[in-house]
């Protein structure tokens, strides 16, 4: 039995495929794409040095460009924030004196419980005041 050239490179395609899988490693996958595109010139009948060729460059060119490119979106924040994140740096009211032991604000709609920043500084009923963090159900304002 005499298996085809473009089989052998599927084959490995999936060998190359399952430790994609397993690591989470993208460099796995671009060198599948390049046992992929190495079987296609196989399958037209493509010489055995244009299979290693279009292996080698396709590999090579796609680690070159999408690994740096998927490193830098890896490590990026995300562009939304949610939960308690997304009230960082908002506006609230002032509903019931707020100083360093406490008080109330009205946050994104809601009642929160709020203690300022500076434990010397104090705000008012009906005064703006920033969302500098949240600790625990408490918002720390400014």
């Amino acid at each position: 039995m005499d298996i085809d050239a473009w089989v052998w490179w599927l084959i490995g395609a999936v060998g190359l495929g399952i430790p994609l899988v397993l690591t989470a490693m993208p460099e796995f996958g671009m060198l599948s794409a390049g046992a992929v595109a190495a079987a296609v010139v196989a399958a037209l009948d493509g010489g055995t040095v244009a299979q290693v060729l279009v292996f080698a460059t396709i590999s090579v060119a796609l680690i070159a460009v999408v690994r740096p490119i998927a490193t830098r979106h890896r490590s990026q924040r995300p562009q939304f924030a949610s939960g308690v994140d997304a009230l960082k740096g908002r506006q609230a009211v002032v509903l019931e004196r707020v100083d360093g032991s406490g008080g109330r604000i009205k946050l994104a709609g809601e009642v929160w419980s709020a203690r300022s920043l500076d434990a010397t500084m104090s705000y008012e009923a009906g005064q703006q005041v920033d969302v500098v963090e949240i600790d625990g159900a408490t918002a720390v304002v400014m």
